[in-house]
């Protein structure tokens, strides 16, 4: 009967340290897929192969992209930079297993960029978050204040029309 106590209690014991899979953790082969989406950024490497071909992207607004939409975003951006990526130290990643069973990965980053019409430097803080599906990413979510870039494009842009006027004004 002992024998038969103590056997039950191992198995209880064994039953309750038996956890599932693991639902947070800051590494993974979706964390290194979003790591190596970043270095593609910072390289100005356009590749869409992590996607899945209806994934879907929204950056700051409810608009969405398909892939070659964000990369396009990206491109078209990149006229106003010198320079730009994100910071190698002191990126923060983490992947979730939700209730529902969905994977995200939630990355912390630091955006730097140099502004090609003056050299001006800015530095923001961005949150990014990816949905997972069969290792390709199926949502893509990024969230950062431009307000600092957008102003700064608006005086280049007000500088560049007060010298265009001045130079019409000039040739009258």
């Amino acid at each position: 009967m002992k024998k038969l106590f103590a056997l039950g209690c191992v198995i209880a014991l064994f039953v309750s340290c038996n956890q599932g899979p693991a639902r947070y953790t800051q590494s993974s082969a979706e964390i290194d897929t979003v790591k190596q989406l970043l270095s593609n950024y910072d390289s100005k490497s356009y590749d869409t192969s992590m996607f899945a071909d209806s994934s879907k992207t929204n950056y700051n607004s409810m608009k969405t992209m398909s892939p070659s939409e964000a990369m396009d975003y990206h491109k078209q951006a990149d006229a106003n930079y010198a320079k730009r990526g994100f910071k190698a130290e002191g990126q923060e990643y983490e992947m979730v297993v939700t209730d529902d069973g969905e994977t995200w990965v939630n990355c912390w980053l630091e955006w730097q960029g140099t502004l090609a019409a003056n050299g001006k430097e800015i530095s923001v803080p961005v949150h990014l978050t990816y949905r997972f599906v069969d290792g390709k990413i199926v949502r893509e979510y990024g969230y950062w204040d431009p307000t600092e870039i957008v102003l700064s494009l608006q005086e280049i842009a007000a500088a560049a029309k007060a010298a265009e006027e001045e130079a019409e004004q000039a040739e009258e």
